[in-house]
Order: structure tokens, then sequence, then C-alpha cells
């Protein structure tokens, strides 16, 4: 991020949160060697307090960092970086922000070793400390499963309406065909691996509206979008059991 910054010649700020936390754990009275829920939106939402006032101060505004995935999944803390003055990826998917870093770093020079490293870093929330050895300790896809499959449903079910077991048929097709044009001559797809993406994507779909339903303004770029004002309207406290009981019925089929 630093090193962006200073390739695009950003002003930047470096504001270490860490005693502003410290004191508020201890001021609700949670212990910080749990490094649980509390823990981790302490941070995020320390963040989002220091971007908002500091926007406020200069006359800004707090561009969100978030996309149509997290959205999707409810991956964001809620009142943390789950909001923001304005929502520039709020209708581009997780996959394609990093097809649009690589594309750009492709044309742009200058840019093309930073951009690639990040789009080769493991997408986390960087909430946690991190391995003894420096790594991410973090890493959100081992957490809440693949965005390639969770963008390939959320398109085909928000854009096109289809139920559980039609998606995961496409999704099958379209790998098979995929592993075949790399190269691939007889390839195994992991049936019970894609249903419990799917089963993930389902579950925190549904019950993570209540993040969706105040989320800041953002630009439309594709045709999936997810804004409580005229693309996407859904009650807080739907039921996703239907869709579960479809999937439940595939993972009899494939056993």
């Amino acid at each position: 991020a630093k090193k962006l910054m200073e390739l695009l010649n950003v002003t930047s700020y470096e504001i270490n949160i860490k005693d502003a936390c410290e004191q508020h754990y201890k001021d609700i009275g949670h212990d910080k060697s749990n490094l649980d829920v509390t823990f981790e939106n302490v941070q995020a939402r320390e963040r989002t307090q220091i971007l908002m006032d500091i926007s406020n101060k200069i006359g800004g505004l707090v561009v969100g960092t978030g996309d149509l995935s997290e959205l999707a999944l409810g991956w964001c803390t809620y009142n943390g970086d789950q909001m923001s003055m304005y929502g520039v990826n709020a209708s581009i998917p997780k996959t394609l922000v990093r097809g649009i870093l690589e594309s750009y770093a492709q044309h742009h020079n200058e840019l093309r070793e930073t951009l690639l490293d990040i789009c080769d870093t493991p997408v986390s929330p960087e909430l946690l400390p991190p391995n003894e050895d420096g790594t991410i300790k973090q890493k959100t896809e081992d957490k809440i499963g693949s965005y390639v499959i969770h963008d390939f449903i959320l398109y085909y079910m928000q854009r096109h309406g289809f139920g559980p077991r039609k998606i995961f048929d496409l999704y099958i097709n379209a790998k098979t065909m995929h592993e075949k044009k790399m190269g691939v001559e007889n390839p195994v797809i992991d049936k019970a691996d894609v249903l419990k993406n799917m089963e993930i994507f389902y579950n925190r779909f549904w019950t993570q509206q209540f993040k969706r339903s105040c989320m800041p303004d953002g630009v439309k770029v594709g045709s999936v979008s997810l804004s409580p004002r005229g693309d996407w309207r859904m009650a807080s406290d739907a039921c996703q059991s239907i869709w579960i009981y479809e999937l439940n019925e595939l993972k009899n089929i494939i056993k």
C-alpha cells in the first residue's frame, strides 16, 4: 500500500490505532488476549472512525474499499469497513477487482510490479496478528470459501434467478470446460467442495442482508447490484431454508 501511494504521488498518513483500541478494550471490559470477533471489530471500527473524522477535518469523502462479493457474503464489519461516504466498488465482484488490477498492470509499467504483488497476496482483513514468520495468518478464503464460486453463484442467482441445482450444474460444466481448455484431459471436479462453498454462500447471503440494507451510495458498473435503492430489496429476516433444502438434496445425489 505504501509503495503504491509513493508511485501515485498520493499524500499519505500513518496513524497507529494500537493505543485507541487498547483503551477501548479496557472501556468495554474486553481481554485483548481474547482474539474473538470483538477483538477484530474494534480495530475495523477504529479505522473507520479515524477516516470519517479526518474527512470532516479536510472536507473530503471516505471512499469505501468494500466490493460486491463482500456485500453479498456480509464479510465486513457492520459500521466498520461496511460503511463509507461512497462505495466505488459496490457492484464490482472480488474476482473482477483482481482482473482489473492485472489488466491495469499490463498497461502501466511503473505500477506493474506493485499491482501484481497485490494480486498475488492472499485476501485478508488483517485483524489478527501474523504468524511468527510474518506471513498472513487470517486468510479470508480459508474461512468463507472460494470467491470464484461465490461470484459465480451471485451472478446466476441475482441476474438470472437460477436456483442451487441449476447453478451447481452450470459451475461443474464451466469448470470442466476450463480445465480441458487448460490441457487437463479428464478433469476431476470436487463436487462435495463445490456444494460446501454453495452452502456457505446461501447461509451468509441470507443472514447478512442487514448490512446491505444500510450500505452507502455507490456507482452501478455491471448488471448485478445489491443496492437496496432499486436493485435488491430483501427483508433482513428472510429465511434461506428452501435453498439449503435443495443443496441437501444435491448432496444426497452425489454421494
